[in-house]
């Protein structure tokens, strides 16, 4: 069953719990100080937990450039929502694993290469430092796919803006579920989790947007 805008009952509910979900992000980190580790719990360079908060953020924060892309230019009040949502939970998300860092005495980015915590790496080469080390991350759009995105307009930006997100959640997915299993730190495992639970069903209600205007998700990162 659909409603008067065409969108069916259950996406409704989906897109209002990531609503829901967007607000209790931003009052968690009014506090944070509750679920942010102490300086006395400092990280090695080479720990999955660093490495995770430096890859993590770098990955989340093109995801807010491309939700901030597709809020501000769809004329589809779906898309917009949902570009709103990944929009502000990635960007707290990012903010608070930048705060562990600096708690840490830890850079932002890595200073050897993006991935290299991960217990097996990805096919091709991710070592190497600014925007073509972080571009070579997993599900991370080009340049090139992002100008595309900036330029296009109604539906046509809404199903490329879909495309790109699908992919690029998927692309984040390994390092989340690494990090869930394998990080020392409880905060940072119930957050890669989380992530990865959040992530997981914005991917479907992705799809089914897409499965709506006839179009296919690009394919998945190898």
């Amino acid at each position: 069953m659909t409603g008067e805008h065409g969108i069916s009952r259950p996406l409704k509910l989906v897109l209002a719990a990531g609503v829901l979900l967007a607000v209790g992000l931003l009052i968690a980190a009014g506090a944070l100080f509750v679920a942010t580790p102490d300086r006395g719990e400092a990280k090695a360079a080479e720990s999955v937990d660093v490495g995770f908060a430096q890859d993590m953020s770098a990955h989340h924060l093109q995801g807010v450039q491309m939700a901030n892309i597709a809020r501000e230019r769809s004329v589809d009040p779906t898309i917009r929502q949902l570009a709103f949502d990944i929009e502000t939970s990635q960007l707290e998300q990012a903010g608070r694993m930048k705060g562990w860092l600096g708690l840490w005495n830890q850079p932002e980015s890595p200073l050897g290469g993006y991935m290299t915590w991960m217990r097996q790496m990805p096919s091709h080469d991710r070592h190497g430092q600014g925007s073509q080390a972080t571009a070579a991350m997993p599900g991370m759009a080009s340049a090139e796919e992002l100008a595309k995105l900036r330029g296009l307009a109604g539906a046509e930006l809404d199903t490329f803006f879909l495309q790109l997100m699908v992919r690029h959640h998927q692309g984040g997915a390994p390092m989340m579920s690494e990090a869930a299993e394998r990080a020392e730190l409880p905060q940072v495992r119930n957050l890669a989790q989380q992530m990865l639970n959040a992530q997981g069903a914005e991917i479907e209600v992705m799809k089914q947007l897409l499965a709506e205007r006839g179009a296919q998700p690009l394919p998945a990162p190898s």
